[in-house]
């Protein structure tokens, strides 16, 4: 026998498997694409032969990828079982570290949302912020009632940019000590689970476009406005992060302060609104928050402090348009939760400053958007990991 030949002959074995798999994976991802199919339908929309198509949802089925979900009777024929991905082959988790509020979610496969919890952050070091997510995330994988080794991956949303070279966040001003480096290492150890990070924006954007109101949108633009002020960017449903994953990054563009020169994030945020109303002359101890509400009763300085606000929003809004050219703009966080008073200041002012009009529009996932985008995230990941998990053991 040539030795050619029996070459050949050793890698077909390896070529069919991977022939198999191939096929069993693109099965995978039409029912999860769009849903439930007989082995039929599968058939003519896939171009596999129905014996093909017969194999590969066999060895799905016996690798608990996919489940029958039901029957379909046709007018005429026979009764055609109907098959979807199993959600349960495995979960994801998502992490939502803020100022404030910490956010943990355990989804499965088909991004269901099975179990969260969100906890005040009183956390006053690194440390104890670290200690807080990993004892929040057991507990809520503990009271999802899935056993911790089915949880196969986990996406962390943060401020600030995660550099994989040092291991560390940076720019996560209002979160001290957040950039230590090897922090993460450990969370990533006593979890006992494969944990990407992301900035928070960034995540936003993407649970928007998921989830929410940026579904189909060419490209755009998600401004999160809460105690900072960051951006992120979806283009043709992809992040766009940059060269160094810094892009979006508006709170570092410069902004003429009344003193000295300041940061567009000094301008735009939570504490610029505070900080607007006392000078219009409120006074007591404030939060955004309470100066829109004061604002929405009739105030008059919180009213012309919430005007500003919109006025510097459609600032930011001109300038990202001018560069991006979106077809949205999303504004959330915690000061974009006040849209309905804010999108008139910003429609009007933007018309002074610029010829160009983006749709402007509230989020439609709220304190949420976070927690989703790192779910959205998380699950991209561990649908691979379970497939070729099961696939190989099976």
């Amino acid at each position: 026998m040539p030795a050619s030949d029996a070459v050949d002959q050793q890698e077909q074995p390896w070529n069919r498997r991977r022939l198999r798999s191939t096929n069993e994976r693109l099965l995978l991802d039409r029912l999860r694409a769009a849903g439930a199919a007989s082995r039929a339908q599968l058939a003519r929309e896939t171009g596999l032969s129905k014996p093909t198509v017969s194999s590969a949802l066999a060895s799905l089925a016996a690798a608990g990828l996919v489940h029958e979900v039901g029957t379909h009777a046709p007018e005429r024929g026979r009764i055609a079982v109907l098959y979807a991905p199993d959600p349960a082959a495995g979960y994801a988790l998502g992490i939502d570290v803020g100022r404030s509020w910490l956010r943990v979610a355990v989804a499965d496969l088909d991004g269901s949302v099975v179990a969260r919890s969100e906890v005040r952050n009183r956390a006053r070091s690194s440390r104890a912020m670290a200690d807080l997510v990993v004892a929040t995330a057991r507990q809520v994988v503990a009271g999802s009632g899935v056993a911790p080794d089915e949880v196969v991956h986990a996406v962390v949303g943060t401020p600030g940019v995660y550099d994989e070279k040092q291991h560390r966040v940076r720019y996560a001003m209002h979160l001290p000590g957040w950039g230590r480096a090897g922090l993460f290492d450990r969370m990533r150890e006593e979890l006992g689970v494969p944990l990407e990070v992301h900035n928070d924006a960034n995540l936003a954007a993407l649970g928007e476009y998921t989830y929410g109101v940026g579904a189909g949108s060419r490209l755009f633009l998600y401004i999160l406005i809460g105690t900072g002020l960051g951006m992120g960017v979806v283009s043709e449903g992809r992040l766009f992060t940059g060269a160094h994953g810094l892009a979006g990054e508006i709170g570092f563009l410069p902004w003429p302060g009344q003193q000295k020169p300041e940061r567009l994030e000094d301008a735009v945020s939570g504490v610029a609104v505070v900080e607007a109303a006392r000078r219009f002359g409120m006074s007591g101890q404030l939060t955004a928050k309470a100066v829109f509400d004061a604002a929405r009763r009739g105030d008059e300085a919180a009213v012309k402090a919430v005007r500003l606000e919109g006025e510097r929003i459609a600032h930011t809004v001109a300038a990202a348009a001018a560069v991006l050219d979106p077809d949205l703009v999303v504004l959330g966080g915690g000061v974009g939760h006040s849209v309905d008073l804010l999108l008139k200041p910003v429609r009007d002012h933007l018309r002074t400053l610029t010829p160009l009009r983006p749709r402007i529009a509230p989020s439609r996932l709220g304190e949420d958007a976070v927690l989703l985008g790192a779910v959205a995230t998380a699950l991209g990941t561990a649908r691979d990991v379970v497939f070729e998990r099961r696939s190989a053991a099976s």
